[in-house]
């Protein structure tokens, strides 16, 4: 086959070049007869090379395509050779197929065992990547919720972080605050210990010294005649009244008996036939009562509206008229109740404090002795439907104030009997009464005048001291940003002038 090929390409090609050949020198007899200009010639020489080119080309191919037959020459060998090799192989896996029938039967038998215990373990493998996925599930949700959760914390710590920034800047202005007002208490502390001299100065010269001389004297005569009789008289009265007791206790005792076995369940039948007489009375007398409350409030109740209506006008034009004076009134006493606070401020404050104390120890005396009281009324039989919380009370504060109000009586009457005696041992003569009224007129109004003088200096103080205050205001206003603590001095500064000028009016 490949022989015939290349034959038939041989003779294929002679033809080409044979009528190539031809064409040539026909053409160039033609050109050489019909032109036979220079032009013509060259262009023949041009072509003549074209040819030459082409004959060389022709014959590289042919040369290649030799080559080529002999490779396929040689690829036919090699194929023939490689079907000898495969039919021999074929023969030799006959055989081998043959002869391995019976192994390949145990080997798959073999395989077959493999294959079910490889779906067991793939059927465990299922199982635990289930169990994994679940648990990737469960992490993942886990997961999600934590972000969730970071997220809110990481809103919560910024939202922290604003309002401890926040109330580190309150903490600052604060602490300005503070120091302002620090230098404000040194000052008003002055002030304070300047006015509380004054204020013991006046105090000591309210009442006259030979009224407070007697005084002394009374309250030295009254201590030592309480110490030397009458709290020794006192005791011994305790002690008797507590003899006292325990003979009424023992002599009470056999008739408490006798009470408790004959008298108690008497009394408890004679009540049931009272209360059994007197119910259905005393119920007809709550319905007509009531009855008669109704008439006579639909009865009274147009004329009461009358009487509203009629002295509703005058009691405005009262109201009108009196507001004047009553303003007047309030203008007037005014700045003397501000001194009169003023004044009893340190003393209030006191008053305040021991009547808290007092009203303490108080009631828990008070609930003491209401809950033995309760306890004695609950013991007998007689008194155990009286054993009210009402009752208690009530009988709780008799008890506390009697004593009080003895104590108070006797010592009402000692200081009445002192006085006495001490005007009868010690009288005293009209001149020597008029020297000490005018001794103590002179001295206070001396004391005015001194008062008024450091009035004055003080009202001085006050405006030089609302000047300053005004010019740190003002300052204050006129910077930006780091005037605050200015702006804070001022303010407070006119709000302690306008507190000075509401107390001088």
């Amino acid at each position: 086959m490949a022989a015939s090929k290349l034959l038939i390409l041989s003779i294929f090609v002679a033809l080409i070049f044979t009528e190539i050949r031809a064409d040539a020198t026909i053409d160039d007899e033609v050109i050489a007869s019909v032109v036979p200009d220079s032009s013509l010639k060259i262009e023949l020489e041009q072509l003549k090379s074209k040819i030459s080119v082409l004959e060389s080309s022709i014959d590289e191919r042919t040369r290649e395509l030799i080559s080529k037959d002999e490779r396929i020459t040689e690829m036919e060998k090699i194929n023939q050779e490689k079907s000898d090799s495969i039919a021999s192989l074929q023969k030799e896996i006959n055989l081998l197929e043959k002869k391995g029938t019976v192994d390949a039967e145990e080997q798959v038998g073999k395989a077959l065992a493999r294959a079910d215990e490889l779906e067991k373990q793939v059927e465990r493998l299922k199982k635990e990547i289930e169990k994994q996925n679940r648990k990737k599930n469960a992490l993942e949700d886990r997961a999600s919720e934590a972000e969730k959760k970071m997220r809110e914390l990481d809103s919560k710590l910024e939202n922290m972080q604003k309002i401890n920034d926040e109330q580190k800047s309150r903490i600052r202005k604060t602490e300005r605050a503070l120091r302002v007002a620090e230098e404000e208490m040194v000052k008003a502390k002055l002030e304070a210990t300047s006015k509380t001299k004054e204020l013991t100065e006046v105090h000591g010269a309210w009442l006259p010294p030979w009224f407070a001389i007697h005084l002394l004297r009374c309250q030295s005569f009254m201590a030592t005649h309480w110490n030397e009789r009458g709290k020794p008289a006192v005791d011994i009265a305790i002690q008797k009244a507590l003899g006292m007791k325990v003979q009424a206790e023992k002599w009470a005792e056999p008739h408490m008996e006798t009470v408790k076995t004959i008298w108690i369940p008497v009394l408890k039948e004679q009540w049931l036939t009272f209360t059994t007489y007197v119910e259905p009375h005393v119920q007809s007398l709550t319905t007509k009562t009531v009855e008669v409350y109704e008439a006579s409030k639909t009865a009274i109740t147009p004329h009461i509206v009358k009487v509203k209506e009629f002295s509703d006008p005058y009691f405005q034009d009262a109201k009108r008229f009196s507001k004047q004076y009553i303003d007047q009134v309030a203008t007037a006493t005014k700045p003397h109740v501000d001194k009169a606070r003023v004044a009893l401020k340190p003393y209030t404050k006191k008053l305040v404090h021991t009547y808290g104390e007092f009203l303490k120890s108080a009631t828990t005396y008070h609930h003491q002795v209401q809950a033995t009281v309760q306890e004695k009324l609950k013991m007998h039989e007689l008194t155990r439907p009286l054993a009210t919380k009402e009752l208690a009370w009530f009988a709780a504060s008799a008890l506390l104030v009697l004593p009080i109000f003895i104590l108070a009586r006797m010592c009402s009457s000692i200081v009445c009997a002192s006085i006495l005696f001490l005007l009868i041992i010690f009288p005293l003569d009209n001149s020597i009464l008029r020297y000490e009224f005018l001794v103590s007129k002179q001295f206070a109004s001396g004391r005015s005048k001194k008062v008024k003088s450091k009035e004055r200096d003080k009202e001085a103080r006050k405006q030089d001291w609302k000047g300053k205050a005004k010019e740190a205001y003002d300052e204050g206003d006129s910077c930006e940003g780091g005037c605050s603590d200015h702006q804070q001095r001022g303010r407070q500064s006119r709000a302690g002038g306008n507190g000075t000028m509401v107390r001088k009016k």
